[in-house]
């Protein structure tokens, strides 16, 4: 079983019981990069002459991308890590740990190189409701994993371990994050900020393998014990995704209040709910949107593994060679 409730577990890593786990941590090292490998101040030219709403756009994202990292690491090392018993996810989670922080490494990395205004940047989540309503949406979840210890032997708290699972995993780093990484590829689009994504490039890379993790741990769970999922359940966890799209709605009203060249907050908007979508798929549910993809440019973003920066040719899908050559 995947679960335990033993949080000093220690077992063996071979012979491998989860290899889906086993080989993301495998991918997740290929994966290895560091923010300054990618020459940020070459963009510096397009972002003095960007509007104000453009500059507003990328400042608000930050605002809530920075603390958000550190949210998911919280309930990874808090409400994950101690119930997962074989040590391949927990290698992989601990991998995951170290990719939040490298992420959150990046956005300083933007904020300082970009010169944003700091006091904006870290008070996003004062200044405007609809990032404070999205924080206290996690955080109910997030309180419940990180100040008391689940009994996950217990049907109520395998439960509330899934629960848990969906508000960190789907809601927050499949859906929100998402509609962050769209709005911050759309510069790009428009020729400008070519460095800044592919930073989000391999940001995004990383994320589609936690996303992978949290969807195969979720299926796991609920595979081994079936008795989790009963109908009530199930509305409930459906529920949490729908509210969730509509506090998404309000947050971008306010990172796009007047829209951008070639984007506003509707376009945005319909993309959340197409993703939401094909999360609640993932789940086992139907669409509850039926909302068509607005932004088919975001497949080569998510789907193809090779994306190329223009300026200096830096592969984004650079990989560690984990093998030792013969």
């Amino acid at each position: 079983m995947i679960l335990t409730n033993n949080p000093t577990f220690i077992g063996n890593l071979k012979p491998v019981k989860y290899q889906w786990a086993y080989d993301l941590y495998e991918q997740a090292i290929r994966n290895s990069w560091f923010p300054h490998e990618v020459q940020l101040g070459e963009d510096l030219g397009d972002w003095e002459r960007m509007t104000d709403d453009e500059k507003h756009a990328v400042t608000f994202l930050m605002s809530y991308f920075n603390p958000s990292e550190f949210l998911v690491n919280n309930a990874l090392a808090f409400g994950v890590y101690p119930y997962v018993a074989p040590p391949e996810t927990k290698m992989y989670l601990a991998r995951q740990m170290f990719e939040e922080a490298n992420h959150s490494m990046t956005f300083e990395y933007v904020l300082e190189t970009f010169k944003i205004d700091m006091d904006k940047a870290y008070h996003g989540l004062e200044k405007y409701p609809s990032m404070k309503a999205k924080e206290q949406f996690v955080l109910q979840f997030m309180d419940r994993m990180t100040s008391k210890h689940l009994d996950v032997n217990t049907l109520e708290g395998k439960r509330q371990l899934v629960g848990n699972l969906v508000a960190y995993n789907i809601v927050m780093e499949g859906i929100w994050f998402y509609s962050g990484f769209m709005l911050a590829l759309s510069f790009r689009q428009r020729n400008v900020l070519r460095n800044f994504g592919s930073l989000i490039d391999w940001i995004l890379r990383d994320e589609s393998l936690h996303l992978k993790f949290g969807i195969n741990l979720l299926l796991t769970i609920l595979e081994e014990n079936p008795d989790i999922m009963t109908e009530d359940f199930a509305k409930s966890i459906h529920q949490m995704v729908v509210d969730a799209v509509k506090l998404e709605r309000e947050y971008n009203n306010d990172a796009l209040p007047s829209g951008i060249l070639g984007l506003n907050a509707d376009y945005v908007n319909q993309y959340v709910e197409y993703v939401a979508d094909r999360r609640l798929e993932e789940l086992g549910f139907e669409p509850y949107f039926k909302t068509a993809n607005p932004a088919k440019w975001m497949a080569t973003a998510t789907d193809v593994p090779e994306l190329v920066n223009f300026f200096e040719s830096t592969n984004t899908s650079y990989e560690v060679n984990t093998q030792a050559s013969s």
